[in-house]
This record gives structure tokens, C-alpha cells and sequence, in this order.
């Protein structure tokens, strides 16, 4: 693994009375895979969200490459960071939500050239043929005309993927990408994220999969009650968890 790629230190967050996060710690090296697992309302969709900012921290801190997220530290002060200065942040974190987020009125081509012209700049045409290369990476080269409602849930999965890549983001965060697929379609995805495990790219997937997080992670973690029960290499943690809560989780799911 290369340097700490993500940098979650302390992160807590509350919505009201309810501490969805206790004090989250998690490094992620450049080119490392993890896989978050844990029960429904364990905490781990919120720390996604923390990570790039979609949800802000009630405290703790998230760093990626090196950079405060949300935040400028002058001296020993931080200042929080103006919404514009979040977006571009943000750019560099790719996202792929559980049930797609593409835009309805645009072709799979257009929801993929978006952001690279709005946030980057980028021209159209250079905007086009990357998002080409990136439909044909992702076995989608026929589709760039249709819209989404022509596609399947995988199709669109793999469209939403293409589009988190069209930033060159420095890390992928997954949140749950097959929970809204019927049972046929997961392997299409899945496959995708494997060609990005092993092609190095960064990358936070939340999952139910086990078999595939044995297959695809360097680090499994484990998530209950908003804190990290236990962390470590596939082969430790799912077949030789050391914490009951762990070892609970699995004798109900594998």
C-alpha cells in the first residue's frame, strides 16, 4: 500500500439524539481496497457521507491526499471551508450511490460528460471521448444514447460508476452498489469493481457481499453501533473474527 490515502480521525455525528457515529478512526493507503461491513444502522452509509462532506462531522476530522476535508487549518485554528470550496474538494471523491442518482432527462453519455465540464472545465469534446473510453471500460459502449430509463439496474450501476470516474477521483466510496439490483444483476457490477480493485484505485465499499469482500478487499472492517468493533485482513476477520459482536454478525449471514 502507498501513503494514507483516507484519514478519518475521531469522526462522531449525531442527527438529534440519535449518535450515529462514536468516534470513527479508519486509514486507507493509496490503492488499498476496504470493505465496511455491519448490521442495518451501524454507521456505515454516515461515514461515507462524512468522508467527502455530504454530511459534516459533529467532530473528527477526515483528510484525504494529505487535505482537510471541509476545512483550512492556518496555524492551530481550522476554518470551515465555503460551499464552493466543498464541491471542488468533493471532486476528487467519487461517490456511487445505492439506487444510481443519474438524471432522468439526460442520456447515459450526457450524465457522464456533466461534471468533468461543469467542475473541471474540461471541453466537450475531450469530455466525450473520455466519458467513451470509460462506457467502453465499463461494457457499456452501445448504451451512450440511451437514457436511464431504457437500462437496467445493473446498466445504470455501471453508467453511475463511469460517471464517478470521469473526475479522476482519488478514491471511490461505494455505498451498498448491488442492494438495489435484482439477484442477476449484482455479478455485472460486482465484476466492474473488481477490474478497479485491480487496476489500483482507492476504493470505500459498504456491503452485504461477503463473498465478494473476501475476494476483492485488502482490510475488512467491521462496523456496529457506530464505532469500529474490528479490522484486518479478509481471512482474519470473516474466518477468524476475534470479537463476539463480529463473530454474531456472521454466523448470521455467511
Amino acid at each position: 500500500m502507498g501513503e494514507v490515502m483516507v484519514d478519518v480521525r475521531g469522526v462522531h455525528k449525531s442527527f438529534g439524539d440519535n449518535e450515529v457515529l462514536r468516534g470513527v478512526d479508519l486509514q486507507v493507503g493509496a490503492g488499498e481496497v476496504v470493505v465496511v461491513l455491519g448490521p442495518s444502522g451501524s454507521g456505515k452509509s454516515t461515514l461515507l457521507r462524512t468522508i467527502n462532506h455530504l454530511e459534516k462531522a459533529d467532530r473528527g476530522l477526515v483528510g484525504i491526499d494529505g487535505d482537510l476535508i471541509g476545512y483550512r487549518r492556518r496555524g492551530d485554528k481550522l476554518y470551515e471551508l465555503r460551499e464552493r470550496e466543498v464541491l471542488r474538494q468533493r471532486a476528487h471523491v467519487g461517490f456511487v450511490f445505492q439506487n444510481f442518482n443519474l438524471f432522468p432527462h439526460l442520456t447515459v453519455l450526457e450524465n457522464i460528460v456533466e461534471a468533468p465540464i461543469s467542475t473541471r472545465r474540461t471541453s466537450p469534446a475531450d469530455a466525450r471521448a473520455q466519458a467513451r473510453r470509460l462506457l467502453d471500460r465499463v461494457g457499456l459502449a452501445d448504451k451512450e444514447s440511451a437514457y436511464p430509463r431504457h437500462l437496467s439496474g445493473g446498466q445504470q450501476q455501471r453508467v453511475a460508476i463511469a460517471r464517478a470516474l470521469a473526475l479522476e477521483p482519488k478514491v471511490l466510496l461505494f455505498d451498498e452498489p448491488t442492494s438495489a439490483l435484482d439477484p442477476e444483476l449484482v455479478g455485472e457490477v460486482l465484476d466492474v469493481i473488481r477490474d478497479l480493485a485491480r487496476s489500483g484505485t482507492t476504493m470505500i465499499i459498504v456491503t452485504h457481499e461477503i463473498g465478494f469482500a473476501r475476494d476483492v478487499a485488502d482490510t475488512v472492517v467491521f462496523m456496529d453501533g457506530g464505532v469500529v468493533v474490528e479490522q484486518g485482513p479478509p481471512a482474519q476477520v470473516l474466518d477468524d473474527p476475534q470479537h463476539p459482536r463480529t463473530r454474531a454478525f456472521l454466523s448470521k449471514v455467511l
